[in-house]
């Protein structure tokens, strides 16, 4: 299986906060963040990891180039205007076949990212799973809308009454996902969210694997609230 992690945004909030290390780099436990999601993809039989990056970071681009790792680390520098258009551009990077794509600033427990990475695996029957949790750490959140056997029925804006889950920003698809996301760059969407919503639209079949917590570090607060709520990853 292929994994895929978005690391083009600038980290302005971050950095207007005082953090001076990009986000990529931000350290949690003492671990970048995009090395604790690497390891987290090799312990999971990452078959190539692609990572893009934008322009104005030479120093992860230095980092991921110092890396050794035993399968293939596929970089694109190339600044975007945003997470669909990176997405994209990491599309061209994978293998057919199935694939997990994050956004490097996403933090989760790797033994839940391992459970859910072997249900979807096993489901020969789902084209995708989404990660979905609960826990509310979005300012815009995207609110994920299943049936009682979670199967996802449709990604909203606000609340409504009966939506328990929200997307916690880590999708598992296989490569049918791919050729819609060319449809929906051709038809000139520009969000992630349009493109899930395309993709229930086409009769993808999506399930919510629900997780306990996921952070999203946004701000300098929620570095320590990831360490604190998650311990170190485990070092392939």
């Amino acid at each position: 299986m292929n994994y895929a992690i978005i690391a083009a945004g600038e980290g302005s909030r971050l950095a207007q906060e005082g953090v001076t290390l990009p986000k990529p780099l931000v350290r949690l436990h003492g671990e970048p963040m995009i090395g604790r999601l690497i390891n987290t993809f090799l312990s999971c039989g990452a078959e190539s990891i692609s990572v893009i990056i934008n322009e104005s970071m030479p120093e992860v681009r230095t980092y991921l180039e110092s890396l050794e790792l035993p399968v293939p680390l596929r970089l694109t520098v190339k600044s975007t205007a945003g997470s669909m258009q990176s997405f994209h551009e990491l599309s061209r990077t994978l293998d057919d076949g199935p694939f997990c794509l994050t956004t490097v600033d996403t933090v989760f427990s790797p033994e839940e990212f391992r459970r859910y990475i072997r249900a979807f695996e096993a489901d020969t029957e789902a084209d995708g799973y989404m990660a979905v949790t609960t826990y509310v750490d979005d300012e815009k959140p995207l609110y994920v809308a299943a049936d009682t056997a979670d199967n996802i029925t449709g990604f909203l804006d606000n609340a409504v009454p009966g939506v328990r889950y929200i997307s916690g920003g880590i999708y598992a698809l296989r490569p049918h996902g791919v050729e819609i996301l060319a449809d929906c760059m051709e038809a000139g969407v520009t969000r992630m969210r349009d493109y899930q919503r395309a993709l229930v639209a086409s009769g993808q079949r999506l399930k919510a694997y629900p997780f306990g917590k996921i952070i999203d570090v946004d701000h300098a607060a929620d570095i320590a609230a990831a360490e604190k709520e998650f311990p170190p990853s485990i070092t392939t």
